[in-house]
């Protein structure tokens, strides 16, 4: 049963030529693809029959073409609010029932590929309800001339910037930041283990963490999780510290205001500077 099972013929560039039964699929007019119907019809049977395995490659190289991740609004460098983009993603269940009907009816001949839309979770509008009110902040120094340790504080910093935490929503240092990696930019520098001083990737990030420790702490939001280093630390006072490495601990907090808040963050000219904003109407619950 195997040898009746028919390739099916896919073209990922427009085809200026085709047979009277093909279909042509189309993104926004344009043509991306086209599937023959023979390639679906035993030459015994003239039953179509779908190769399932085949099938789930024409999807997948679709999903690839079409699906892009929508774009967060965010607050640039001169304080002006950037508008976000929406995503797409390939409706692939709307476009199984669509093929289907053309398999066994030979309809339609054309076909514009179902699209979901997907909205940013953060928008324009939303950032100018929040970058309202200032609820928090905090500051620590670092060594500029340390360049390796310094490029993995920019960074972390970076990352945490313009980070909505909505209400009710635990905000985790690891995950928002990601794995420290040398692909991302993140050099070695000394880190804290067990009391001693190594070299590891990311050194200098813990620097971050307990800035934003001791920003949301003001800001009166619920510490979830939080450790301390194992010796002390010369950016912020004894025990108002928060250590965080991508295999061991993490720093988490919960928002239990009524308003979602924005952390802002910035490392420069030797300063990591975080202030957490949240709209008028704030209210702790």
């Amino acid at each position: 049963m195997k040898n009746l099972l028919l390739s099916l013929i896919l073209m990922l560039t427009p085809i200026h030529h085709s047979h009277d039964d093909d279909l042509v699929l189309l993104h926004q007019g344009t043509t991306i693809a086209t599937i023959n119907h023979d390639a679906f019809t035993s030459s015994l049977t003239d039953l179509p029959l779908v190769n399932d395995e085949m099938y789930g490659q024409l999807v997948a190289k679709l999903e690839q073409q079409i699906n892009k991740d929508p774009i967060n609004a965010y607050i640039n460098q001169h304080n002006e609010i950037i508008q976000g983009q929406p995503g797409f993603v390939l409706n692939s269940d709307q476009l199984t029932k669509d093929l289907y009907t053309y398999f066994f009816n030979h309809q339609p001949l054309s076909l514009e590929l179902p699209i979901k839309t997907i909205h940013p979770r953060v928008s324009g509008e939303l950032l100018a309800d929040i970058y309202v009110k200032q609820i928090g902040s905090y500051m620590t120094y670092y060594n500029q001339h340390k360049s390796e340790r310094s490029k993995n504080i920019i960074l972390a910093t970076k990352a945490i910037n313009n980070h909505v935490v909505f209400q009710g929503e635990v905000f985790s240092f690891n995950k928002v930041v990601g794995k420290r990696t040398t692909e991302k930019g993140y050099l070695s520098a000394p880190i804290i283990i067990k009391g001693e001083l190594y070299d590891g990737v990311g050194g200098g990030i813990c620097q971050v963490s307990s800035t934003l420790f001791n920003a949301v702490d003001s800001a009166g939001v619920k510490i979830v999780q939080r450790y301390s280093h194992s010796r002390k630390v010369p950016y912020v006072p004894p025990g108002r510290d928060a250590t965080v490495s991508w295999y061991g601990p993490d720093f988490t907090f919960k928002n239990v205001y009524n308003q979602p808040i924005l952390i802002r963050a910035e490392a420069k000219d030797g300063k990591v500077m975080i202030r957490i904003f949240s709209s008028e109407v704030i209210n702790v619950e």
